[in-house]
């Protein structure tokens, strides 16, 4: 006999299988439980009694099914119809695999290393203060997502099957866990084996997947895409689901060169804002001790409106690490992430001011955000956005142009990451302030020990942020402060910059077709898109790409 229970127990009863068994054989009345599998799983913190909601399955008088997901059966496309797919970041992956599951062969072209060589790029940020422009946080297989978190959590249940998401990761090595929690999570130490075998599948059924290959361009015919040429000499034929991710600033602006429409997109900017884990714990779940024992290390959200801007914490990382997410030289941008266990002495999270494409203004050749001019040296925001030196298209030669066009956003961007990266001695140094002190507007001066393993530098940021994103923050501060007694603390440090929020551009696309609203055959997909804010809305995505690609092969 099988029974289902939804039940509500004390944490020392629902994260330990002893206890929980014995709670059920008493509470239940039952006389043998075979075994338990938990089916959801979500901690109610609100009151100082914290307790965890349970719904659960117990096996009376027989044993459980051998597997907990329900597996994708894939084919072998060897002989099929080729579709590229560039980008093999959670969109691109995703899409080959359905892509394989549909009966059609995926050519996956990704201009970073695969997952394990990224490894040692991302170490030398640290190390040597160094950035590989096509090797870091943001480029390589996985994606962005590979080595900055693995959170699972979405808002997107409307656009698509997030089981099946789910169920696909655990096929490739991922936790059941992540079936069970409300804010699912793989870890960035896991991660990277889950893509590994993704990869591997592609390669069984007969996809291919090269490396090290960077799509330079489109090859359009007749208004038509045909397929795609490389920084390798390699052309590949068919057409192409784009899913390059947030920060191919060079994709953007080679779009926009030729022609193909694309606009500037709202994005959020920012800091890392890192308390010690332990006062996290103390704040969310009420009491001295903490997490104790049984419980995660606590996550928070928090968001109000300020001045008419959403003010807000993103891609919270409880007992996690500040990491350097730069993409290219001259810049400095951070971001968050956590092990699979969540258990460093550090928790952190974006927290960031919406920021839409009309608060960025242009008069007399100058960037104005808010009432404050932000200083732009053209030349050097061209180097950041084209670190190859082979743009088709030159800001310089644009006569500013490219600031009141559809790249505005996305030259703010740069802007702001090009004046962090001044401000940190032009090294991945960060510059930092303590929370109460860049609240209160104090110079301050020693900083607390960081997870932010390039180092840290003491640096005003309630100064020389733009004052548009800095004074938001700082009323965001007080008010979160408010809402959590401790939160506001000098205990707390600010980071900057936190400015790959979302992708700076939206890559126009037929609601219906999935393809770009002018040019056949061109499937604008994921986060770089504009379509996308997260590894499972991005795979979502994907998933749907490939499904409107086979609809235009057919026709």
């Amino acid at each position: 006999m099988i029974s289902e229970f939804q039940i509500r127990v004390l944490p020392d009863v629902a994260f330990d299988m002893g206890n929980l068994k014995k709670w059920l054989l008493e509470e239940k009345g039952l006389e043998k439980i075979n075994a338990i599998r938990i089916l959801k799983r979500s901690i109610d913190a609100r009151q100082r009694t914290i307790f965890v909601n349970l719904t659960l399955r117990a096996y009376i008088n027989e044993q459980p099914e051998d597997l907990v997901y329900t597996p994708v059966q894939y084919q072998d496309v060897s002989d099929k119809p080729s579709v590229v797919v560039v980008g093999a970041g959670p969109g691109g992956l995703f899409a080959a695999l359905r892509l394989i599951e549909l009966g059609l062969r995926p050519i996956v072209v990704e201009r970073g290393k695969d997952v394990h060589q990224r490894k040692l790029d991302i170490a030398n940020i640290s190390r040597k203060q160094a950035v590989d422009a096509e090797s870091n946080y943001s480029f390589g297989e996985g994606g962005a997502g590979a080595y900055s978190d693995g959170k699972l959590y979405t808002r997107s249940k409307k656009r698509g099957n997030v089981e099946k998401i789910l169920n696909v990761f655990c096929q490739h090595g991922a936790s059941t866990d992540i079936l069970v929690d409300a804010h699912p999570h793989i870890g960035t130490d896991k991660l990277p084996g889950v893509i590994e075998n993704m990869r591997n599948t592609i390669l069984r059924c007969g996809g291919e997947v090269h490396f090290q290959t960077r799509m330079d361009t489109i090859v359009i015919q007749q208004n038509k895409v045909v397929g795609i040429q490389t920084n390798t000499g390699d052309d590949f034929r068919g057409p192409v689901i784009l899913a390059t991710g947030h920060s191919a600033r060079d994709v953007y602006s080679w779009l926009y060169a030729n022609g193909i429409e694309i606009e500037a997109k709202g994005i959020a900017v920012g800091v890392r804002l890192e308390h010690p884990a332990h006062r996290i714990d103390q704040i969310q779940y009420h009491r001295g001790e903490g997490r104790g024992k049984y419980l995660p290390a606590a996550e928070y959200s928090f968001v109000t409106q300020v001045k008419g801007r959403g003010v807000y914490s993103f891609c919270m990382c409880p007992g996690g690490i500040v990491v350097p997410a730069a993409t290219g030289p001259e810049q400095i941008v951070v971001n968050g992430m956590s092990p699979s266990h969540r258990n460093t002495a550090w928790s952190n999270s974006g927290m960031v001011v919406e920021l839409r494409p009309e608060d960025i203004q242009i008069e007399n050749g100058k960037m104005i955000i808010g009432d404050a001019v932000l200083e732009t040296d053209l030349e050097a925001i061209e180097r950041v956005i084209y670190p190859h030196g082979n743009s088709q298209f030159s800001i310089l030669n644009s006569q500013f142009s490219i600031l009141n066009s559809q790249l505005k956003t996305l030259a703010f961007q740069a802007a702001v990451e090009r004046l962090c990266w001044m401000q940190g001695n032009y090294k991945q140094t960060a510059p930092a302030q303590r929370m109460a002190d860049f609240v209160n507007g104090r110079l301050g001066g020693s900083l607390p020990e960081s997870s932010y393993a390039p180092g840290l530098i003491p640096s005003p940021l309630h100064f020389w942020m733009p004052d548009f994103i800095a004074s938001r923050l700082r009323d965001g501060f007080r008010h979160f402060g408010k809402q959590s007694h401790g939160f506001l603390t000098n205990e707390a440090i600010v980071i900057g910059v936190e400015t790959r929020t979302s992708s700076p551009v939206r890559i126009l696309r037929d609601n219906d077709s999935l393809q770009h609203v002018r040019v056949q055959g061109l499937f604008p997909c994921g986060e770089g898109a504009g379509y996308a804010g997260g590894i499972v809305s991005a795979a979502i995505d994907g998933e749907r790409c490939a499904e409107a690609v086979i609809k235009y092969m057919e026709n």
